[in-house]
């Protein structure tokens, strides 16, 4: 069973990539480079950087429309560049998601998932909070902290982690019950809880819209310990 958990954690992962990502070296750049933080630090810009952001915002409305609209254009940059490897560049642009919307919950999972890559899970929870203060309902960042205790539950070995994740997950599929990341990922806890019914039953929905993103071998692991 122990490596089956180590097995699944790395698939479910949003940090696929962090061992080629050098921590230490990103925190010291940070020191110095208010967009590789959160919110730019909180930091007093500068007349120069103010006007920077003022051209960049009318360019974004020019093309979005919208504050909004832009920002959310900023979070799907983000993410591509974060699935591609390229940290610095998606926290850059979810630092200018912020810049056009603060009130825009997906800045804050993007800073989240920025720093799961980094396999710091202490302020990937803290920035996935802030988000869920604004947005209680985000099935996205739900998602995200579920797994984020699934994943202290697989170094831990503590079932209250595990609960968490489970019930947080339940809330997520509660608002979103076509979220295939959800339902993956809902069948995999149930599959450390050693609960067949429920990890089947996430798994078969998930398989009916498209089965993304199940990985190969996973329906062997579920019939190996289900028997089905």
């Amino acid at each position: 069973m122990k490596s089956l958990f180590l097995f699944f954690i790395s698939l479910i992962s949003l940090a696929s990539f962090a061992q080629q990502a050098n921590y230490a070296q990103w925190k010291e750049e940070a020191k110095s480079e208010i967009n590789l933080v959160p919110e730019y630090g909180n930091a007093t810009k500068t007349k120069e950087q103010i006007a920077l952001d003022d051209d960049f915002i009318k360019v974004c409305l020019k093309e979005d429309g919208t504050y909004q609209k832009a920002s959310e254009h900023m979070v799907k940059l983000g993410f591509k560049y974060l699935y591609q490897g390229d940290i610095k560049t998606a926290m850059r642009r979810f630092n200018q998601a912020w810049l056009l919307d603060h009130k825009n919950e997906n800045a804050y999972w993007g800073f989240g998932a920025v720093y799961f890559t980094f396999s710091d899970y202490p302020e990937a929870l803290k920035q996935l909070d802030i988000g869920l203060v604004i947005n209680p309902n985000s099935s996205n960042i739900l998602t995200d902290k579920a797994t984020i205790y699934n994943g202290y539950f697989i170094s831990k070995h503590d079932i209250s982690d595990l609960n968490k994740a489970i019930a947080l997950f339940n809330q997520s599929y509660k608002i979103d019950s076509g979220n295939q990341n959800t339902l993956f990922k809902m069948s995999v806890a149930y599959f450390y809880k050693q609960d067949c019914a429920n990890a089947m039953r996430y798994y078969d929905e998930c398989m009916k819209l498209g089965g993304h993103p199940i990985p190969q071998g996973y329906a062997d692991a579920l019939k190996k310990q289900c028997g089905k």
